[in-house]
């Protein structure tokens, strides 16, 4: 992390009320094949807790071709000035994703794949929150829309960071959550990618909630809940917990 990007802060509570903000991604080795990757990985090792503020790989598309760029977790627009106090959003919600100054444009210009193997979601049972793991059948590799930007510090220090978007749920994911991240279908994954100009009607028919079978759920451990901690055993399911 630059000094120069530790000026600007995080407005306060601004990170307490989002979704999806922990997932978790391990096959990397098939990154490459499954986006169709021009150049290889970039030493990234597998990661079960994911948590904001983190490096992690994203696809994006440049000069035709996907490649894999290391970006972090929470977005800093371009146009933020140094020392400004603003939120740093994980999420953001796919119906003002046109109305919103600091995503606007960057659903014009800067699109891209989040690769997650799943993510978690918490549900609130009494006074309790139970996390639950959201995932692939297989476990393969899927990927969230997002979005990214570029900010350049004064002393010319350059930070790249991203959004996961999120839509409304599938009856799956209603279980759990009133909003769930956009899980991307293959033909999804290379309309969000398109270099082609496209308006922001048809981009919204790609973010929409996955279908109901795409993934399977189950309830895991609390340890999902320190960021400190990252292994396989956070996914296992817990309790005799399988779906919701």
């Amino acid at each position: 992390m630059s000094g120069a990007f530790r000026k600007i802060d995080v407005a306060q509570g601004a990170m307490r009320e989002i979704m999806c903000s922990r997932y978790a991604l391990w096959a990397v080795d098939d990154l490459e094949g499954r986006f169709l990757i021009v150049d290889p990985t970039i030493g990234f090792r597998s990661h079960f807790n994911i948590a904001p503020r983190s490096e992690n790989p994203v696809v994006v598309s440049a000069e035709g071709r996907n490649r894999i760029r290391q970006m972090r977790w929470g977005l800093v627009p371009g146009w933020a000035k140094e020392g400004q106090t603003m939120p740093r959003p994980v999420n953001a919600r796919a119906e003002t994703l046109s109305e919103k100054p600091m995503f606007r444009q960057l659903l014009v210009e800067n699109r891209c794949l989040v690769p997650a193997n799943g993510f978690y979601e918490w549900k609130t049972e009494g006074t309790r929150k139970i996390p639950f793991f959201f995932h692939r059948p297989d476990n393969a590799l899927f990927s969230f829309a997002g979005l990214y930007d570029t900010w350049l510090s004064p002393a010319g220090e350059t930070l790249v960071s991203y959004t996961i978007i999120t839509t409304s749920t599938n009856e799956l994911m209603a279980q759990v959550h009133d909003r769930m991240p956009v899980v991307l279908a293959r033909e999804g994954e290379e309309r969000w990618l398109s270099p082609v100009t496209r308006s922001p009607d048809e981009l919204m028919e790609v973010l929409v909630p996955c279908a109901n079978d795409v993934l399977e759920v189950h309830a895991v451990s609390q340890r999902v809940n320190r960021p400190g901690k990252d292994d396989g055993g956070m996914i296992l399911p817990v309790n005799g917990r399988g779906m919701v």
